[in-house]
């Protein structure tokens, strides 16, 4: 077996979808392993855009497996939705190459329903001193925390409906108690889920396998195994900008506890690094741009959320958040993607260090907090006008574009592996393999 992880690292939306989409060709089968729906990758493939929450972006491609593994959270609506969509399309979805652990988590109802109450609080219930996260609603945080305390339900139970609904009711006398006594909001009936409950049994019950012995018996035929991350490294529970962070493991190790895969078989990390900075939500962001630069930059690179449509926050290029990641991931190459966004503009920042009341910071401190005030100390580099769509080659780039990747190099310490220079799967220049020989 070989195996590449594939991570962001910047708080997500760093163009994961088209370099999955792309490295599949390599792979046999593209394994996701963290996250719910909460994320978006947004892939262009043939002139078509295509939209993916919870399906491996790997399934634009024929003859190859996607796996849903047991760290993701899966609304299983919403996963329907998706599949059916694609079908339309005429995309091949079906058991053959669409497998989901049995041991993933659902996302039911009642999660989205705390999640939005959580965020917007009634004043009764003393929030207004309450931190807002800038989460998306969908659920994952408290599907998460019912994982956590071993009071979820999985897709398995689906396969059970008595099973199913005892567990389903055991969980709403909490989730009701809450709902209705702090939220001021209408109970969850168990009948009503009952009723959604027979839909997705019948309709999901195909692709439910045990994705442990799937990936073994891969693994033990030397397949090539793709794993896709969602989100960036500075989202991750443990060891991001805590609290403004999600609710599962988005580094690389998330790729071994959530697929079951041992570390020691990944032969390879590859970090996307979008060629500027964007976040969603609350939380610091020392080179946001609040002015005409950073208007440019969301308008032009489209920033703006796959799965809410929420307008991204954009920055000049952090490589204090990409430093951090690489080491936190073990980064072996680095994938630039949106570099042809900065077309046009008369100079570009990168940003080496922060100053800050504590001093001059190279990595990301322990405490989000520390983040205040810190004042990016910038690289400065002229910018340039030329189309680089049809680059292939690093020689092909004009020379200030080449000036800028090589700091980014220097300054992540790692190599670059590739550069996407535009939106569809050939406007790529690749500068190494990514899975070994």
């Amino acid at each position: 077996m070989s195996g590449v992880v594939v991570i962001g690292t910047q708080w997500g939306d760093e163009g994961k979808g088209k370099v999955v989409d792309l490295l599949t060709g390599e792979a046999d089968l593209v394994v996701r392993f963290q996250g719910g729906n909460n994320a978006g990758h947004t892939l262009v493939v043939g002139g078509e855009t295509y939209a993916l929450h919870l399906v491996p972006s790997g399934i634009l491609h024929k003859g190859k497996r996607s796996v849903v593994a047991p760290g993701v959270v899966v609304d299983p609506e919403v996963l329907l939705t998706e599949i059916r969509e694609l079908k339309k399309r005429g995309v091949e979805v079906g058991p053959e190459n669409l497998a989901l652990s049995g041991k993933a988590h659902l996302i039911l109802p009642y999660h989205n329903l705390l999640d939005e109450a959580r965020e917007n609080p009634p004043a009764v219930s003393g929030g207004d001193g309450r931190v807002r996260i800038g989460t998306t609603g969908r659920g994952i945080g408290p599907a998460y925390e019912d994982k956590a305390s071993r009071q979820g339900l999985r897709l398995n139970d689906l396969l059970d409906l008595e099973v199913f609904r005892g567990k389903l009711e055991s969980a709403l006398l909490e989730k009701n108690c809450l709902l209705t006594g702090l939220y001021r909001k209408a109970p969850v009936k168990a009948e009503d889920l009952m009723a959604k409950a027979r839909i997705w049994a019948s309709e999901l019950a195909p692709y439910v396998t045990d994705t442990f012995l799937l990936l073994l018996k891969a693994r033990e035929a030397g397949k090539r195994i793709l794993f896709e991350g969602a989100q960036g490294s500075q989202l991750d529970l443990d060891h991001g900008t805590y609290p403004y962070v999600t609710s599962s493991s988005t580094t690389s190790g998330g790729a071994a506890t959530g697929s079951g895969v041992p570390f020691k078989e990944l032969d390879r990390v590859l970090g996307l690094v979008k060629a500027y900075t964007t976040r969603v939500g609350e939380g610091p962001f020392p080179t946001e741009l609040k002015d005409e630069a950073g208007d440019a930059l969301r308008e032009k690179g489209g920033e703006y959320g796959t799965t809410t449509g929420r307008p991204r926050r954009c920055g000049w290029l952090d490589m204090v958040v990409v430093r951090t990641a690489r080491a936190l991931s073990g980064v072996d190459g680095l994938a630039v993607t949106k570099l042809d966004v900065l077309r046009g503009l008369k100079e570009l920042k990168i940003a080496v260090a922060y100053k800050t009341p504590a001093g001059r910071l190279e990595y990301l401190p322990q405490e989000t907090r520390d983040l205040e005030g810190a004042v990016p100390e910038y690289r400065v580099f002229p910018g340039f006008s030329e189309d680089i769509g049809k680059a292939r080659r690093l020689s092909d780039l004009p020379r200030n574009a080449r000036e800028y990747l090589n700091a980014m190099e220097e300054e992540a310490g790692a190599p670059l592996a590739l550069v996407s220079v535009g939106p569809e799967r050939d406007e790529t220049v690749i500068l190494s393999k990514m899975f070994p020989a």
